[in-house]
């Protein structure tokens, strides 16, 4: 039974779990109309006005199941997007009429009045400039801001002042998914592959075989199953193969190492390149860092080339808790490596669709990665695992690492290396605070969820990230970024 952490996540998986369902016996066309009032029967609302706003909503996200996406993966629902408060700064009871009026002497547009002794915001002409906010010496002039602006860290998501909805800057958006997390409205959403994957799940006739890639974070996503369950689920469902980013993440980090000692011999400092929403991030707000990003391509990258070169007509499937995966999969450069991504998320309705209990099953074992390739997941290891690959293969680079979990720590360091001031010469960005175990389409945001990647890291039968990658074949495989 999937545990989710609030109703938004409960609401996306019944409806990806009914139009799986609907795929699965060929009768899609005919549900869709029947699904919203499934979902929402009624006659009280739950949380909107109205049962039929709440199903019009459901409709919405059933589209952003249906089409498919070109590139922008996150998207606004307008119509769910309208119970946040529109007004930023309000006046509250603790205003005290003071003689000083500072709040009025501060602000720039002349939007605050005292009326009957009280502050007053003229909302028509207020800037949300916070000045006023900032001197009141009686924090009476409260600041209140959309939830989707304040995790927005870059500055990509605005209020349209006419229609009163988010809005989101494409140029800006890294496609970091922090909004989609944290909208407790949902009325902000991923765009998905689900359905065009089971398509591809029940056309295996044509003889393409299907190929699963897990991060290595879902050990921290569902309480009571293991990996080997899931990998067994996977199976059942269709997959022909199923193996762990976590390999792809030891050559990544041999390849980061190998990379290193020429890189650093030219350039002041170098970034990471597995998460894509730090490499867009770098590229769209320090363009003059692009040439300091890792050349190295990321472990999903690496392990769906690999399995292209071994069966060239295979469908390859990236599973994990990542927007920014979504989209550096549909990039062109990195095509036709990733046919799929779906998130944790997905995952659980997949399994769920097909009425496979998880807790029942046995298990198949998955013995893909070391212990360091494994804990890719979490803030830190990926600079643990380079300076093993560093020390394994005995090369002559000395690293001195600055580790960033999420996106604020992430800005921090690039100001900090625009000032030449860095305090190092090897940035880990992750996007996400504490790293892909708490990615925003992950179920699970708990502290204990670095603790379950570690242990499951220590289960790996390898120990040494040199045991881990001596089974592949890597001859001829482009290990490098931008260049399928």
């Amino acid at each position: 039974m999937i545990r989710f952490e609030n109703h938004v996540q409960e609401i996306k998986h019944k409806v990806q779990k009914e139009l799986i369902r609907a795929e699965i016996n060929d009768n899609l066309i005919n549900e869709l109309l029947l699904i919203p009032k499934r979902i929402i029967p009624g006659p009280e609302a739950n949380t909107r006005c109205c049962i039929y706003k709440e199903r019009a909503i459901i409709n919405e996200r059933i589209k952003h199941m249906l089409y498919q996406y070109d590139g922008e993966v996150i998207d606004m629902i307008d119509i769910a997007c309208d119970e946040c408060p529109i007004n930023r700064f309000s006046v509250t009871e603790a205003c005290r009429g003071c003689l000083a009026h500072h709040c009025m002497e501060a602000c720039p547009v002349d939007a605050i009045k005292i009326i009957n002794k009280r502050a007053t915001i003229d909302q028509s002409k207020c800037i949300e400039c916070a000045k006023c906010s900032k001197v009141c010496q009686f924090n009476a002039i409260s600041d209140v801001r959309r939830p989707c602006i304040k995790a927005c860290k870059i500055g990509a998501i605005d209020i349209n002042h006419q229609t009163k909805k988010a809005v989101i800057d494409r140029k800006s958006c890294i496609n970091c998914g922090e909004c989609v997390f944290k909208c407790p409205f949902g009325a902000i959403a991923d765009k998905s592959q689900l359905l065009a994957l089971v398509r591809a799940l029940k056309q295996q006739e044509h003889g393409k075989k299907i190929y699963g890639i897990v991060a290595p974070s879902i050990a921290a996503q569902y309480a009571n199953v293991s990996i080997e369950q899931w990998h067994q689920a996977l199976k059942m469902v269709g997959f022909f193969e199923v193996v762990e980013a976590a390999a792809g993440a030891d050559i990544a980090a041999v390849t980061e190492a190998q990379l290193l000692e020429e890189e650093l011999g030219h350039k002041p400092f170098v970034t990471t390149s597995c998460c894509p929403a730090f490499v867009s991030f770098i590229e769209k707000k320090y363009p003059e860092f692009k040439e300091n990003i890792s050349p190295a391509a990321s472990p999903m990258i690496i392990m769906a080339r690999m399995i292209k070169a071994q069966d060239p007509e295979g469908v390859v499937v990236f599973i994990g808790p990542c927007t920014a995966k979504k989209a550096e999969s549909s990039e062109l450069s990195n095509l036709p490596a990733v046919d799929y991504t779906i998130s944790f998320e997905e995952l659980g309705a997949l399994i769920e669709a097909y009425e496979i209990d998880l807790e029942t099953l046995q298990g198949e074992a998955m013995t893909h990665g070391s212990y360091f390739g494994r804990t890719f997941a979490r803030s830190g290891g990926v600079t643990g695992a380079i300076e093993r690959a560093i020390k394994e293969q005995n090369l002559s680079v000395f690293l001195k690492p600055v580790v960033c979990s999420g996106i604020q720590e992430c800005d921090k360091a690039l100001k900090m290396a625009r000032a030449g001031r860095l305090q190092g010469n090897f940035i880990e960005g992750m996007a996400c605070e504490g790293g892909c175990i708490n990615g925003p389409l992950s179920l699970s945001h708990q502290m204990k969820n670095k603790n379950e990647v570690d242990s499951y890291g220590k289960n790996s039968q390898y120990q040494c990230i040199g045991d881990s990658i001596k089974e592949y074949d890597m001859a001829g495989l482009s290990l490098t970024r931008n260049k399928g």
